[in-house]
């Protein structure tokens, strides 16, 4: 499985790093992905999902 969350798309994203002198070297941000199970067309099915789409689904159940 890729570093991409299947409920929202995210992916890593590229910038800079830089240090106290201001030089840039460049870096990856990757997304914070959890593993859950969830049903797929009524079958139980582990996927990888960012914390924050976790989040807002789990809000919504409580409504």
């Amino acid at each position: 499985m890729s570093k991409v969350c299947v409920v929202t798309g995210k992916g890593p994203v590229t910038g800079n790093k830089r240090s106290d002198s201001l030089r840039a070297t460049r870096r990856t941000w990757n997304v914070n992905l959890q593993k859950v199970k969830v049903m797929v067309d009524g079958k139980p099915q582990t996927v990888k999902m960012s914390a924050r789409a976790l989040k807002t689904l789990k809000a919504q159940q409580g409504k």
